[in-house]
Formats: C-alpha cells, structure tokens, sequence
C-alpha cells in the first residue's frame, strides 16, 4: 500500500523527472555545437520518460482497484496518459535520431529540414498534452479512494460482473 510518505516521494521524483524534460526540450538546441553532450542529454531524457511511464504504471498496479481486478477502469480513466505517453516516447526518439544523425558531423552549421522541423512541432505540441496528463494522473494517484475499499468501487464492480 503507498503511505503519504511514500507518495510524496514518488510525486517528487516523478516531477523532478518531468522538470528534467521540460529543461531538455526547452534549451537542448543551445547545445548543438556539442553534440556529445546532446547525445547524452536526449539519452537521459529518454530514459527518464520510460522511468516515469514505469513509474505511473506500478502506482497503478499498487491500487486496491487493479487488485479487486478493476484493471479496466484504471485503463478506462488514464487511457489518454498511456496513449500520449508512448507517442511521446516514440517522437522523442525519433526526434533525437534524426537532430543528432544530421548535426553530428558538422556541428557548426546550421541544418533545419522541413520534416524535422514538423516533427519538431508535432513531439513538442504532444509534449504539452503529455505534461499535463501526466501531473493530472500522478495527483489523482494519490485519491485515498483508491487505496481503500469504498461504495463507488463496489458499484463499479458490481456493474463489471454484470
């Protein structure tokens, strides 16, 4: 069971996680005449990624509901989390593929394709949506109502059984 101790230190890991990302996408271009330094940047970003999908996925398991077998009202109520979170993921891979493939051997100079700049928009845009799913979700992990049995979930059950 997540005590309010522990949940407090998961929020907090998992927003230190977010933040780091939110510092990458916004100043990682700055570093483009390293690109040694970038690579290893986009590396950690997209492990903390995964790390927080990780995360938030054994928060999940961790509730009363997933264990009475309720799993699909968890994936009911966070679907969107899930869905932008592995778009996400996967965007930023590519991104960063394809920012380090064409910058890594001329660092100095300037290289702005059309299809990297729409796939810049795109993973930024659904970085935005992923950011607040993602810090919507890791607060209402910590509703009590969860972690307990209680009417609603008794309800919902009944109505799963049906």
């Amino acid at each position: 069971m997540l005590q309010t101790g522990n949940f407090s230190l998961v929020l907090l890991v998992q927003l230190c996680l977010l933040s780091y990302d939110l510092f990458v996408n916004s100043f990682s271009e700055l570093l483009r005449t390293a690109p040694v330094v970038q690579l290893v940047l986009f590396i950690i970003q997209d492990i903390s990624i995964l790390f927080n999908m990780i995360v938030i996925l054994l928060m999940m398991f961790n509730t009363y509901v997933f264990q009475v077998g309720l799993v699909s009202l968890l994936v009911e109520r966070f679907r969107a989390l899930l869905v932008f979170a592995s778009l996400y993921l996967t965007l930023s891979i590519c991104l960063h593929c394809w920012i380090l493939n064409l910058r890594w051997v001329e660092s100095d100079v300037f290289v702005w394709t059309d299809g990297l700049q729409a796939l810049f928009v795109f993973q930024r845009t659904v970085a935005v949506f992923y950011y607040y799913l993602y810090k919507r979700t890791s607060e209402f992990m910590g509703d009590p109502r969860l972690y307990e049995d209680s009417q609603w979930l008794r309800d919902a059950f009944s109505k799963a059984r049906e």
